[in-house]
């Protein structure tokens, strides 16, 4: 007999069509001076599961300190952005940050985006049966090139959920640009807004910390990167040839996160060689941290014109609303 139950939640695909560019992409900033890799690489499957254990590092205090802050301000934050919007999940991963705010926030749609299409897959079909009244469409995008999202989202009021301080790994720059996309579809559905997480400056040693584990678990986090272009892009890399290096840099405002060589190698990227010598670095991740005002500021020129902050005592970090 017929499967009768209806579909709980649908996929959209707007990952990128031309795979050969994007390797050619990667292949040119390796192959730059300074090499780099962009931080969207991080997240195969493997690197999704070391990112999770990162967040329960007792180093690690974004993502418990954000949680405490969403505990606390839970009442105040659902007040804020109301209730019975479509609720916009950007970088979802594995969607439990966004599980917790479903009950509360009783959307009408989850729409989850993410580059990972998989765990994207694996977390709708989780959360699905859980949430019956509400219609899940989960869109595999790189956002970072923009929000393929007009033709997702319906008239009805959002709101956008940036949680995990991510906006850090945009520079400033880019960061007023991405804001800027977020509140052009805000403006197309009144009463919109956004709910991020922000990562404040702090004393240098406790950064370091953060991004550099005694565990050694951010390490096999940033060297995965290396795993992964080799599977995806067939590239030769050596992972135990790299050494991970994560620091504060009070002056940018910023963590900064490399591969250093060990020694002198030669890397085939697909038929063609990159050479690094002992010491040279690969730039992996930046991690902006932003005083309030600046943070603030920053939703102002992106064209927010209202911004609600909540903070923990200490604040080592903010959870702001932009309408």
């Amino acid at each position: 007999m017929p499967d009768s139950k209806p579909v709980q939640y649908r996929i959209v695909d707007r990952s990128p069509r031309q795979p050969v560019d994007e390797r050619s992409e990667v292949i040119a900033a390796l192959r730059a001076s300074p090499a780099r890799i962009e931080p969207k690489y991080f997240y195969d499957e493997l690197g999704c599961a070391l990112y999770g254990a990162i967040t329960r590092l007792d180093e690690y205090y974004p993502t418990r300190t954000e949680a405490a802050i969403f505990r606390a301000q839970r009442d105040a934050i659902v007040r804020t952005v109301g209730q019975g919007a479509q609720f916009v999940d950007l970088g979802a991963g594995d969607c439990r940050k966004a599980q917790e705010w479903l009950p509360f926030v009783e959307p009408v749609r989850y729409v989850p985006v993410d580059i990972a299409a998989g765990e994207l897959e694996a977390a709708l079909a989780r959360l699905a049966p859980d949430f019956p009244g509400v219609e899940m469409v989960g869109v595999v995008a790189d956002f970072t090139r923009g929000l393929p999202l007009a033709d997702v989202l319906d008239g009805r009021r959002c709101t956008f959920f940036y949680p995990g301080s991510s906006i850090g790994n945009f520079t400033p720059e880019d960061a007023r640009a991405f804001l800027a996309r977020v509140r052009a579809l805000c403006a197309e559905r009144p009463g919109s807004g956004l709910l991020i997480g922000v990562d404040a400056k702090k004393e240098k040693a406790r950064l370091d910390a953060a991004y550099d584990d005694a565990l050694g678990v951010t390490a096999a986090f940033n060297r995965n990167v290396l795993r992964h272009l080799n599977e995806r892009f067939g590239f030769d890399f050596a992972l135990d040839a790299f050494i991970h290096r994560g620091f504060y840099a009070p002056d940018a405002g910023r963590i900064e996160m490399h591969l250093e060589a060990r020694s002198p190698q030669a890397v085939n990227l697909g038929g063609l060689s990159r050479r690094f010598e002992a010491g040279e670095r690969i730039h992996t991740e930046n991690s902006y941290k932003y005083a309030p005002a600046e943070f603030t500021a920053l939703l102002h020129d992106a064209g927010f014109a209202k911004v609600t902050r909540w903070t923990d005592a200490a604040e080592d970090y903010s959870v702001f609303y932009a309408a």
